[in-house]
C-alpha cells in the first residue's frame, strides 16, 4: 500500500492510500474509495484540466 499525504505533516487534511485493488481519499470517518479504473480516469481528468 502507498500512503499519500496532501498536506504537511501535523495538520489536518486528507490522505490517499493506493492499492492494488482501490484507491481510498478522505479522512478518519469521511473516505471516498474508487476501483482502479475509476481512479485512472479522476487522474486523467484532473491532469486535461477537465476538472
Amino acid at each position: 500500500m502507498k500512503i499519500i499525504r496532501l498536506c504537511r505533516e501535523g495538520s489536518c487534511c486528507p490522505v490517499v492510500k493506493v492499492t492494488d485493488a482501490r484507491v481510498e481519499i478522505g479522512e478518519k470517518d469521511k473516505t471516498c474509495v474508487l476501483t482502479k479504473e475509476q481512479w485512472e480516469i479522476l487522474k486523467e481528468k484532473i491532469l486535461n484540466k477537465e476538472l
